[in-house]
């Protein structure tokens, strides 16, 4: 036996990643969002369902008026962009786990983003330009609240 045998095993040799982890970033942001999104989800409810005249009172009239302000319009806005970021990264890693062919994975990646992406725009858009008189006739009840602006 020579002396190169009897030395300590060497670790393998590791070539360092200088490009940034997206896994970990990935990781890190299901674990924020999902503590962030526990609140909003619950203080969604809780205004919607337990607040007034609870759940008897939500309707157009009631959403209408959330969307008036722009602190609801920031809250629902905040929770879908992270309910649905938060959701796309979990069947982006489900996929990873899961579909092994990796042309296969890469077309299904790619359509999770693009689903996600798609619904952040319409529901942004529907949030951001809601405006409750569009279309309202006279026998509305909407109607004179809309004669006013």
């Amino acid at each position: 036996m020579t002396a190169d045998m009897l030395a300590m095993p060497r670790a393998p040799h590791t070539p360092r990643h200088t490009g940034i982890n997206l896994e970990k970033w990935g990781w890190m942001y299901m674990r924020i969002s999902g503590v962030v999104l526990v609140v909003l989800i619950f203080g969604h409810l809780f205004v919607n369902l337990m607040v007034g005249q609870g759940i008897h009172a939500v309707d157009f009239a009631f959403v209408a008026g959330k969307y008036a302000t722009p602190f609801w319009q920031v809250w629902d806005g905040l929770m879908l962009w992270l309910a649905l970021i938060h959701g796309a990264n979990g069947m982006r890693t489900i996929t990873n786990d899961y579909v092994t062919h990796a042309t296969v994975r890469k077309v299904l990646i790619t359509a999770i983003w693009l689903a996600a992406a798609v619904l952040i725009i319409l529901g942004t858009l529907v949030i951001v330009t809601f405006d409750p008189c569009l279309g309202v006739t006279s026998d509305s009840t909407l109607w004179e609240l809309c004669q006013t602006k």
